[in-house]
């Protein structure tokens, strides 16, 4: 049993060592001996990085000895929201400095599936891989920014293929294997790779999922590929596939003896990643070279504290931009930990068994999988030795109170627990840890460095102790670059830049109280945040179309901070169809197979109607606040409802639910 914690009691206190010891303290130091800036403590640390925002950027690549070809003409030569201008005339690579702040000596990618621990690789072995993959890249015509795809799990093949991609120069985009081929085909298509790397299946909670068929799909779908590279993982036969190599094939005849790295302006992309509107396609969101490398060694080295010695994880798939922070993890000279397979086979402590076995040191995991342990009453602790365990990070989604106490009470009680906020736009966490700071049940540390975090209401005036939009009011280098095929930048800047001209929104909820600390509270639009991986509401519905039996359809994602995601789907029939067992499987098996495993809802109901503006838009986000808790009538107005009946089946739903509205 948990034990009664209310946000805000205090869990952790840094001993003097610790403060001593954090890779914050020690740039303190550097700043005041390199920089002749004095300050105090990670607050007077953090308003300096977002007061002089160029001057601290800056001083990170004199710290960490970043590998710049060309010079920078100055950090930041415009700090307009969208375009800001980083340091323009600077040439670098990303996979350059992976490897210049990699560890030598010792295995630096070490991985483990549901059999168990793999073979791993030390730099002399992965630099030498990488080498032959960018060379038979290179060797079938792939060139400065063109686009290479994957559709590959959580492997070391997916992370040398992402290397070999970025040292040429080559644009990276991933999906993970568990998509289906509609919701696939919906990212790559926006950005017509040349390459696919690809899996003939995958294994997951003890089962084979075949996905030669998936494969086929997308070659079929997507013109412009002129090569599948494909790792066989499970056995498929795969002989239907054109164009396509095995990996070992693809690589056989690679001669390169280095690995040779192609330098790129600071802003040129290095990878799309996917983050869903609530209509329309998935964003594909375009990071460059020069904001990943400066804003993953600074979140890795001074948030998560990572130090050579450490095994950085993070459970994670190669459609969450995690997968991409822990391969930056490797800027900080750690190593990391790659696991493929489920969270809970063969049972829910097969995570923790993992981190015993592998010496983890950083465990990173989500709020919904510290849930389903508090859930089956679990103890790890009592079964397994966690105490190399210093750190224990958590996303996704908002962490309770008493998800804070179980880490505490059934892992160890000497770690920081570091819950994190931040998304796929940037890449990163903007709220979270500071190793020299205490840390409070349900709530995240504070902003990270850099990160210019504020509450705002609906009027744009900073809150605090209050619900407001999180926003960011100065530039971070990891901001997109551009969303691909949005050259005027309508849709970036309809995106972020709507509510408040000039500043960034992300679209959650939250609560900075006076000591700097931040609660999560969950989305305050219409997006589907399921375990981290986020997806627009449209793909649910053209997955829908294809169902005769259903008119229309509305799905509802209710994350929200002290209770477990609920995502219930409102569906219309077509006349003379009910809602019978067979057809809850069939709408289930659809978004299964199109969307994605985790995206299928928890409840489907039947609606008479859903709920429309008079410009026909649905009504997601006024339904939203009206499931949550909030009063109706300050949530929508319906006079600019098409049908305004409709919304009376919500409201007395809402009644059925037990969800304490954010803004209470």
């Amino acid at each position: 049993m948990t034990r009664t914690i209310n946000e805000g009691d205090l869990l952790w206190q840094p001993a003097p060592d610790d403060i001593d010891n954090a890779n914050i303290t020690h740039y303190i130091r550097w700043l005041a001996a390199n920089r002749n800036l004095h300050v105090d403590d990670y607050h007077a640390l953090w308003r300096w990085s977002v007061t002089e925002v160029g001057p601290f950027w800056d001083s990170l690549r004199d710290y960490f000895s970043l590998v710049f070809h060309d010079e920078p003409q100055t950090p930041l030569a415009s700090s307009q929201m969208p375009g800001a201008d980083w340091f323009p005339g600077a040439t670098l690579n990303y996979a350059e400095n992976i490897f210049a702040r990699m560890k030598a000596n010792d295995v630096v990618i070490a991985a483990a599936n549901e059999q168990g621990m793999q073979p791993g690789m030390d730099k002399t072995a992965l630099e030498a891989a990488v080498a032959r993959m960018a060379e038979s890249l290179r060797d079938m015509g792939v060139q400065k920014g063109d686009r290479v795809a994957a559709y590959m799990p959580n492997i070391p093949e997916a992370l040398l293929a992402l290397l070999a991609t970025a040292s040429i120069g080559a644009i990276w985009t991933s999906c993970a294997p568990d998509f289906g081929a509609v919701a696939v085909l919906e990212r790559f298509r926006q950005v017509e790779p040349k390459v696919l790397f690809a899996v003939d299946g995958y294994h997951y909670n003890g089962k084979a999922y075949a996905r030669v068929d998936v494969v086929a799909d997308l070659q079929a779908a997507l013109p412009t590929l002129e090569k599948t590279v494909l790792l066989p993982v499970i056995g498929a036969d795969a002989s239907t596939l054109q164009n396509t190599a095995t990996f070992d094939e693809f690589t056989g005849s690679a001669t390169a003896a280095d690995l040779r790295f192609e330098p790129v302006p600071f802003d040129h992309p290095l990878w799309v990643l996917y983050s869903s509107g609530t209509t329309g396609k998935p964003k594909p969101i375009v990071h460059s070279h020069g904001g990943v490398v400066l804003e993953h060694v600074k979140a890795t080295y001074f948030h998560n504290d990572l130090k050579p010695d450490d095994r950085f994880f993070w459970y994670s798939s190669t459609g969450w931009m995690m997968w991409n922070y822990t391969i930056g993890a490797l800027l900080s000279g750690c190593s990391i930990l790659l696991y493929d397979g489920a969270p809970n086979y063969p049972d829910i402590d097969a995570l923790w068994k993992l981190a015993a076995q592998a010496d983890v040191t950083y465990f990173g995991t989500s709020a919904a999988f510290i849930s389903a342990c508090m859930n089956a009453d679990t103890h790890p602790n009592q079964h397994y030795d966690l105490s190399k365990i210093r750190a224990v990070g958590s996303t996704g989604s908002p962490l309770t109170p008493e998800g804070f106490a179980w880490i505490y009470d059934n892992v160890n009680d000497n770690l920081a627990l570091e819950s994190l906020s931040g998304g796929t736009d940037l890449c990163t966490a903007f709220v979270g840890g500071a190793r020299t700071l205490p840390i409070y049940a349900g709530e995240l540390q504070g902003a990270s460095l850099g990160a210019a975090l504020d509450a705002y209401d609906t009027d744009g005036n900073p809150v605090r102790n209050a619900v407001g939009e999180m926003v960011l009011t100065q530039p971070m280098p990891s901001m997109p670059v551009m969303f691909w095929n949005d050259p005027d930048m309508t849709r970036y800047r309809a995106s972020y830049f709507e509510m408040f001209p000039g500043v960034w929104r992300h679209g959650d909820w939250i609560k900075i109280n006076d000591r700097g600390g931040v609660v999560i509270y969950g989305r305050s639009d219409a997006t589907i945040n399921r375990g981290g991986v986020r997806m627009g509401t449209s793909e649910f519905y053209g997955a829908l179309e294809a169902l005769p039996e259903v008119v229309d359809g509305m799905v509802i994602d209710l994350e929200l901070l002290g209770r477990e995601s609920y995502l219930p789907l409102f569906v219309v029939l077509a006349p003379g169809i009910t809602l019978d067992n067979a057809l809850r499987d069939k709408i289930r098996q659809t978004l299964r197979q199109n969307v994605s495993p985790r995206h299928v809802p928890n409840d489907i109901f039947v609606v008479e109607a859903v709920p429309y503006t008079l410009s026909g838009k649905k009504m997601e986000v006024p339904v939203r606040k009206i499931l949550l808790g909030y009063d109706s009538g300050a949530s929508l107005n319906r006079g600019a409802m098409r049908n305004p009946n409709a919304i009376d089946y919500f409201i007395d739903f809402a009644k059925t639910l037990n969800t304490g509205g954010a803004g209470t």
